[in-house]
């Protein structure tokens, strides 16, 4: 969606209102077997004392496995969208985005916003713990009875321990 935002920018109007649903593209990292709903963007550009501003937020849905038990996973999430915005053309060292000539590419703009928010570890909670390496057990719903490996590493210190090194 492309907002025109002349009248802002020029004074004519104090602000202009977006609420709208789109298709971002692929948002997940590559190679994730997470799948994303539609974003919904709503919010207003608003001209105040010769600033411009974009606020907001994008809606959307992530689905897929939990990336340590592969769990199925499904988390809402809401992006807080703020932008100071100029028409000048956007430049890397400056925190303004460009809207040349009054048009902000407002799709392009939130699909940068959601890929950045988006966490690089898709969790069914905080403190998942995983699967069990040897057997593959769930270990959120107890431990496994197959035993820790010892490291192969380690087998010289075992034997002059005397056994299996267990207190």
């Amino acid at each position: 969606m492309i907002l025109e935002l002349e009248e802002v920018f020029s004074g004519a109007s104090d602000s202009v209102g977006f609420d709208y649903v789109f298709d971002p593209g692929e948002i997940t990292p590559a190679g994730s077997p997470a799948e994303h709903s539609s974003v919904r963007a709503s919010g207003t550009v608003r001209a105040n004392a010769g600033v411009v501003t974009l606020r907001g937020t994008a809606a959307f849905t992530l689905s897929g496995p939990c990336d340590r038990c592969a769990a199925p996973v499904t988390r809402e999430y809401e992006v807080p969208l703020e932008h100071i915005l100029s028409q000048s053309p956007e430049d890397e060292e400056s925190d303004l985005i460009g809207a040349p000539g009054g048009k902000l590419d407002l799709d392009a703009l939130v699909r940068e916003d959601v890929i950045l928010f988006i966490p690089m570890s898709f969790l069914c909670s905080e403190d998942c713990k995983g699967l069990c390496p040897v057997c593959g057990k769930d270990l959120n719903e107890g431990p496994c009875s197959c035993g820790k490996p010892v490291d192969p590493r380690l087998e010289a210190l075992r034997a002059l321990l005397g056994g299996d090194g267990e207190d």
